[in-house]
């Protein structure tokens, strides 16, 4: 019972090539906003920037506290369940601190870990549409990948 070698041109493939990892999809930097800072604000951030997602800190640690999903929040916007003149905080998503496992995605994970996760989330049974990356003590928020960037890296790869 050999392993299977990856076919040429499959996902396996391109990953596996040269131990691909998330340090290859050169994910742009993270931009963090406050809970506090408003929403007209944080969304013009992201709009010069072409965020989808932008990681929300504490003020005074800069931990992580939860994001802010751009296109969640035009829906809310559009919906009227928030204004421009509201705090991120009544818009953003918190990450839940107790009774939760969280899968740390660093620049070492390899994309196979990486797409695991995104199609099937840290317990496989949800998908995720993006990835904080951080220090392997998730100390330090140091980027954000998306599965958009991860497609992207596969198409650019050569077959």
């Amino acid at each position: 019972m050999g392993s299977e070698v990856p076919r040429s041109g499959s996902r396996a493939f391109i990953y596996s090539e040269d131990a691909a990892t998330v340090e290859d999809l050169d994910p742009p930097p993270a931009l963090s906003t406050k809970p506090t800072e408003l929403i007209s604000h944080a969304l013009m951030n992201a709009f010069e920037r072409d965020y989808t997602h932008l990681t929300v800190v504490y003020e005074d640690t800069r931990a992580l506290l939860g994001y802010l999903n751009i296109p969640r929040l035009k829906e809310m916007l559009k919906n009227g369940t928030v204004r421009e003149t509201d705090y991120v905080e009544q818009a953003m998503q918190k990450f839940q601190r107790s009774g939760k496992i969280y899968k740390v995605i660093t620049m070492d994970t390899p994309l196979e870990e990486l797409e695991a996760f995104f199609t099937g989330g840290v317990a496989g049974n949800s998908s995720q549409d993006f990835a904080v990356v951080t220090d392997g003590n998730r100390r330090f928020v140091l980027g954000v990948a998306t599965k958009a960037d991860l497609e992207e890296f596969v198409k650019r790869r050569p077959a």
